[in-house]
């Protein structure tokens, strides 16, 4: 029996009593995914990225082991609500436009100094102010630095589309507004190069596609480290209290916590190790969060039908951005059909194996998003469900 085929058998062991669709997460998986980020950080904290988790005891599972201190959250109203759940140290990620929340935040103590919002323009400080409502708390700030690799001039660009501050004289420009800003106070930077730590390096059947990848990060790892660590000098000389300096991703931790400039590491997909992580050279980690759904038609020999399981990924629209048919090994979509919204054909000789009501385990192509499909997580140790846990669906909050 294959290692796979070994662990189709404890997941359909553990979920006997479970109609589909169902999903899990493997314990043992997700704490040797944790102990493999730790490992790479190499002493650096790990600071957990909540959109690739969305559930609070995962998170709070993640953050109980040595080497993983505070969250990156996805929206302000997140924020506020893990920080009232206890989270003491909450890095919102993006910048929000939420004034109801910004005029929470502002006129309480405990919810100041628990969260650190994110900007890259001055006009996000006056939006801050304008919802303030009297609130007089300082805001904790962090400046987001780009990443991107620029070629040729900046005729070519390499990488997301998000702050505007590029060079180290931008990014100490506005960390000088802040200074002289009253309620506000600058405590960090962040800089996430997601065309480093978010695009596998070996991809299957392209390997020219993937050579091309591996030469463009390491042209960007060398230029980033070279003007992140400008930067941080930068921003010190206007803020020589800097809390931290944020960097890296699943994809690159070990590359990002190598710079001397980086204090802590922000990642969350390598715990959970959805199906675009099989694309890398520079790590390996375990699948842990799978999705069933069950068998419900067998429409003819070596195919079957199973209930939903059009669950796609964001991203630029792509085959690589569906599940991933993962157990039983060997199925696949019906090109003329994918995967569908209420049932979705699956061909291939393992079908003719499989009974009305058996479970097809299915691997998200990203982490997080899978649990706005699902209101629980039964968490699997061996061959049994030891818990359930509900994840932000389940506890009522979509945040985005």
């Amino acid at each position: 029996m294959t290692a796979r085929a070994a662990d189709r058998a404890r997941y359909d062991r553990a979920t006997a009593h479970l109609d589909a669709p169902v999903a899990i997460v493997d314990l043992e998986a997700f704490d040797a995914n944790a102990d493999d980020l730790v490992r790479r950080a190499g002493g650096k904290p790990i600071r957990v990225a909540s959109k690739s988790v969305r559930c609070r005891a995962l998170l709070e599972r993640a953050l109980t082991r040595d080497g993983f201190a505070g969250v990156m959250s996805f929206t302000l109203a997140e924020s506020l609500w893990l920080a009232r759940s206890g989270f003491e140290d909450v890095l919102l990620g993006y910048p929000s436009a939420d004034r109801a929340r910004y005029a929470e935040l502002t006129a309480d103590p405990k919810l100041a100094s628990a969260v650190t919002v994110m900007i890259d323009d001055p006009a996000q400080l006056d939006l801050i102010d304008a919802a303030r409502e009297g609130g007089r708390e300082v805001v904790r700030v962090c400046l987001e630095l780009d990443t991107s690799l620029k070629l040729f001039g900046g005729r070519v660009r390499v990488g997301a589309r998000r702050s505007p501050l590029h060079s180290p004289a931008e990014v100490a420009d506005l960390a000088r507004a802040v200074a002289r800003r009253p309620g506000f106070e600058v405590v960090g930077l962040m800089a996430y190069e997601g065309h480093v730590a978010g695009v596998g390096d070996a991809v299957a059947g392209r390997p020219l596609r993937s050579r091309a990848v591996r030469l463009m990060q390491a042209a960007a790892r060398r230029e980033l480290a070279e003007r992140r660590a400008a930067v941080v000098r930068a921003v010190r000389a206007v803020v020589p209290g800097l809390e931290f300096v944020n960097g890296g991703g699943t994809g690159s931790v070990q590359h990002t916590a190598a710079e001397d400039a980086v204090t802590e590491i922000a990642a969350g997909s390598g715990l959970y190790v959805p199906r675009l992580f099989d694309n890398y050279t520079s790590f390996r980690g375990r699948p842990a969060a799978l999705f069933a759904q069950p068998v419900v038609r067998r429409p003819g020999v070596g195919a079957v039908a199973v209930l939903g399981g059009g669950y796609p990924a964001s991203g630029a629209p792509g085959a690589d951005r569906l599940p991933v048919p993962y157990l039983p090994e060997g199925l696949r979509y019906d090109p003329q059909e994918g995967a569908g919204e209420v049932q979705t054909p699956l061909l291939g000789s393992p079908a003719d194996d499989l009974l009305i009501g058996d479970k097809v385990w299915f691997r998200h192509a990203k982490a997080g998003e899978l649990c706005e499909r699902f209101d629980a997580l039964h968490l699997v140790e061996g061959d049994a469900v030891t818990a359930t846990v509900p994840t932000y669906r389940g506890e009522g909050h979509t945040f985005l």
